[in-house]
């Protein structure tokens, strides 16, 4: 079965920078889209990064500058890389698969995957 697993969340520094790596397994298909997904407390989970189907990458605009998204020759790990951090992006940091391609809409990440991972914490004080 498909297995993701987050790993590197932590407390950080304002202004600071974390790596947060996903271990994917378990999907037998080459094709799929994953992304970086976020929960702040008391708000709606958002997209950060996604990676498409084809390989192209798409931020969330809000985010623009400061993530960048990668994925390893295997495409077995998916890296997430926050620069400048904000308390505002504290938040559980969730990683996630789709069996279609990605789809954004106004600067935004559609949140529709298939699997999810269980979630890393990152504090920024």
């Amino acid at each position: 079965h498909v297995q993701l697993v987050e790993s590197g969340g932590g407390s950080v520094q304002a202004g600071g920078y974390i790596t947060l790596s996903c271990l994917i397994s378990g999907y037998t298909s080459d094709t799929y889209s994953v992304g970086w997904l976020r929960q702040a407390p008391g708000k709606e989970r958002e997209g950060v990064a996604a990676l498409d189907t084809d390989g192209t990458s798409s931020i969330a605009d809000a985010l623009h500058g400061r993530v960048t998204i990668s994925q390893n020759g295997t495409k077995n790990w998916l890296h997430l890389r926050m620069f400048f951090l904000e308390s505002d992006d504290t938040a559980i940091y969730y990683c996630a698969l789709g069996r279609k391609p990605l789809r954004t809409e106004n600067g935004r990440i559609i949140l529709d995957f298939d699997y999810w991972g269980q979630g890393t914490q990152v504090t920024v004080s």
